[in-house]
């Protein structure tokens, strides 16, 4: 890694950057490891009736797939927080993947995509996201957990303006429903994402909880102190 790359990552993120490498990673290694898995198993479809009159919509990729930039500056922000709530959050978002991973492979779902014409810009995007990103992985929904997450990760918190925290909880709202008029998700999907981003955020915390995460992430960053100066 380059110098000004460390000094960089050292200024926006002086405590926060492990965390949030760790995150990402556990994330991509959660949803990738339990698709393998779970590939050729038995796949639920919990579609309702109430989720047929949810219209297809395909400009509402735009929505599902420029979330990314919003969970990345969210996570960013909160990385930033002091270390007791850097330790809540992300301990609360370790568990909530630990939690996607156990359904993921108990509870394996599907559901019905519609068939899209090869015609227009936004039918195209909706194509190109239904061949790279299989109907696995549904329940709950990690577009919305994530988004729930970069809500309520700075709900309350007076330091953040109040107008970019209230952008925040329209846009994970807006992501959630992105998920339905893409047929990406259900409605159970998005209720069991946001139900359990609000669960793991009350366990993380829990003094214990976080407490233990403080723990390990001070035992690893102590280890990558040692490795360096050696």
């Amino acid at each position: 890694m380059g110098k000004r790359l460390k000094q960089w990552i050292s200024a926006v993120l002086p405590y926060g950057f492990l965390p949030l490498l760790v995150a990402f990673s556990f994330n991509m290694a959660v949803y990738g490891g339990a698709r393998m898995i779970a590939e050729d198993w038995h796949h639920y479809n919990v579609e309702s009736p109430l989720d047929g009159l949810i219209p297809f919509w395909p400009p509402s990729v735009a929505v599902y797939l420029g979330c990314y930039l919003f969970w990345a500056a969210n996570y960013i922000l909160i990385a930033r927080q002091e270390k007791k709530e850097i330790c809540q959050f992300f301990s609360a978002d370790f568990i909530s993947r630990a939690a996607c991973l156990v359904i993921f492979l108990i509870f394996p779902t599907t559901n019905t995509r519609p068939a899209v014409e090869p015609t227009g810009f936004w039918n195209q995007a909706m194509r190109l996201v239904y061949s790279v990103d299989a109907a696995d992985n549904l329940f709950p929904s990690i577009h919305c957990l994530v988004s729930w997450f970069c809500y309520i990760g700075l709900r309350g918190r007076k330091e953040i303006p109040l107008w970019y925290r209230f952008a925040s909880l329209v846009m994970a709202v807006l992501v959630c429903i992105s998920t339905l008029t893409t047929k990406q998700h259900v409605i159970l999907d998005v209720a069991g994402g946001v139900l359990l981003a609000e669960i793991c955020f009350w366990i993380g915390k829990k003094q214990a909880v976080w407490k233990t995460y403080e723990k390990l992430l001070d035992q690893a960053l102590g280890f990558f102190t040692r490795q360096k100066r050696t």
